[in-house]
């Protein structure tokens, strides 16, 4: 088994950290709802997303994910595990399909048929 193989479920681990935050964060803003950045506003949204626990919760997945993230690049050639966080657009499409009840097209369907085709080719390429 190739070293890299060996370090696939520790680059999966980030990607859904990363995954995982992003849902979270749209939790957040989902209940913050829709608003218009703009100077008069920009305090009272920031307290609003300082305060929310989904938005706090998505910020700590990040620096999670962001420490497995680097404990993936001293361990594996960045040229093979960078293209792999491409899984991190499934994962969240199909979370944000089951979870929050996203729409899920056939073109979407069929961009992440390609996605997993490509990430696919790059772990064979090792």
């Amino acid at each position: 088994m190739s070293a890299s193989i060996t370090y696939l479920p520790l680059i999966l681990f980030a990607v859904l950290l990363n995954t995982a935050a992003q849902i979270v964060l749209k939790m957040g803003m989902k209940s913050i709802g829709h608003f218009e950045f703009s100077s008069h506003n920009i305090v009272p949204i920031l307290l609003k997303m300082a305060q929310n626990p989904h938005i706090l919760g998505g910020v700590s997945l990040y620096v999670f994910s962001l420490g497995a993230w680097l404990l993936t690049l001293s361990r594996v050639e960045v040229s093979l595990a960078y293209p792999l966080t491409s899984l991190g657009y499934v994962f969240t499409a199909l979370v944000g399909y089951y979870v929050l009840q996203e729409n899920m097209g056939i073109m979407r369907i069929a961009g992440i048929l390609v996605i997993m085709i490509g990430v696919y080719l790059v772990t064979r390429s090792t």
